[in-house]
């Protein structure tokens, strides 16, 4: 089987170089639907016999012992007899392997194939037997595999826009999980599309001799007033070297654009800062052109531009971005208020003897209503990770619920849990854990 295929192969290749220099009759792109008939039980015979054996004691897989299905083709002319073809088609079946075993019951057999088919005559002709070999491909049961289709045909043309398409393959396994086996097909397909042509062009005519042109700038020496430079007819033939409009004669700067009221020389800038002095509202300032020349603002006056300093009205440090920074002392005392905050066992309810340490916060935050605070809770790791979550994400707002009710505003607030994932000591020991159940207060301006 495998010399026929040898042999198959080589008879496409010779009969594509015969005809590939002819462009009439080429196959249109057309796309066709075929009924077809999957028969493992002749190609079971030969394996187990000999073709012959089967021939001769007329050994044929029977209609009902095949199976039918459905599929689509594409097909695309190469040359006058040479085309590429692609199938998808796809059936129920209970398969049958190589070994004889089956699955037991029916499973959809997806298989698709793209070949190449030698036809015997061009679409000139009304019927073409054709040869074909390509590379398929396979799923059943959730096994992919892989097979060579090599196969007959014949294509009857019907008036050049649909055809009848007769087709048997003998499918050779390339993977172990396929099985030999025939694929016949009956179908119609129709022309989808035209097949792009190069029309050929005449030579154009001999042109005439031109008339001398030394400089070869398209304007001849008799009306070139440069017949020896390049230039432009605009110009009378003569240059424009920095191509601003004003011709190198009367350009104080011929190799950089100008403009006329400045002589052929650029609009001057004298900031540098790439804005002319014409659009520049602050023409001796370095600037940007987003603020028409001038230099980005800086309200607050603290050395970071607006664009770049996150407290734009406050003055601050370039090292916190524009921003005040938090004071030492203000800082001692969030971090003793938030050492003094105490929860009912177990619980997120505050207990009395945290409301000194909280109302120290409110009056620090009253003291600077620029100042913002991130209120984060944590838990050791006693009891379930899931429940010390809600348990600390619930502490956190219970201290944020008591600064609203004293005044605070929400926008200048934040909430958040993060149960027993930042220890800050051993959760083995008592007092690790003791140190890991807390409040932590964040003071910031941005």
């Amino acid at each position: 089987m495998k010399k026929i295929l040898v042999q198959l192969l080589t008879l496409l290749f010779l009969h594509t170089i015969a005809f590939a220099q002819d462009d009439d009759y080429i196959q249109n792109p057309t796309l066709g639907v075929h009924f077809f008939f999957n028969d493992f039980k002749t190609a079971q015979n030969i394996r187990n016999t000999t073709l012959s054996t089967v021939l001769r004691n007329k050994q044929f897989g029977k209609i009902k012992d095949m199976s039918p299905g459905l599929a689509i083709n594409y097909i695309q002319g190469l040359s006058r007899t040479f085309d590429f073809t692609s199938t998808l088609g796809g059936s129920f079946l209970d398969y049958l392997y190589k070994d004889g075993s089956t699955t037991g019951r029916d499973h959809l057999l997806l298989e698709g194939d793209v070949s190449i088919r030698g036809k015997m005559f061009s679409n000139k002709y009304v019927v073409s037997p054709y040869l074909q070999a390509g590379l398929g491909g396979s799923y059943y049961n959730g096994t992919w595999g892989a097979f060579i289709p090599a196969g007959v045909g014949i294509q009857v043309n019907l008036f050049d826009e649909a055809f009848l398409l007769v087709n048997s393959q003998y499918r050779i396994p390339v993977t172990d999980k396929v099985n030999y086996h025939f694929y016949h097909s009956l179908g119609l397909a129709g022309v989808i599309a035209k097949r792009k042509t190069t029309p050929k062009l005449l030579p154009p005519p001999p042109l005439p001799q031109p008339p001398p042109d030394r400089d070869g700038d398209g304007i001849v020496d008799s009306l070139d007033a440069c017949p020896d430079v390049k230039g432009l007819a605009q110009f009378n033939g003569c240059p424009d070297t920095d191509g601003d409009g004003i011709p190198d004669k009367d350009d104080k700067c011929p190799n950089e654009k100008g403009v006329a009221r400045y002589q052929g020389c650029p609009i001057p800038d004298t900031d540098g800062d790439g804005i002319n002095d014409e659009e520049d509202k602050c023409p001796n300032e370095k600037g940007v052109a987003r603020y028409q020349g001038c230099p980005i603002p800086d309200r607050d006056k603290d050395g970071v531009n607006d664009e770049e300093d996150k407290c734009p009205d406050l003055p601050g440090t370039v090292a916190n971005h524009g921003c005040p920074e938090i004071k030492e002392e203000v800082k001692k005392r969030i971090d003793v208020a938030a050492k003094n905050i105490f929860f009912a066992t177990g619980s997120y309810k505050l207990l009395a003897k945290s409301n000194k340490s909280l109302d120290d916060v409110v009056k620090l935050l009253n003291e600077d209503p620029n100042i913002k605070l991130d209120i984060e809770g944590h838990t050791d790791n006693t009891g379930k990770a899931d429940k010390n979550q809600v348990l600390s994400e619930n502490r956190a707002k219970a201290v944020y619920d008591y600064f609203v009710k004293k005044g605070v505003s929400t926008e200048r607030l934040k909430s958040a849990g993060f149960g027993q994932d930042q220890p800050i000591a051993d959760n083995k020991t008592a007092a690790g854990r003791t140190k890991n159940r807390r409040v932590e207060l964040k003071l910031h301006y941005y």
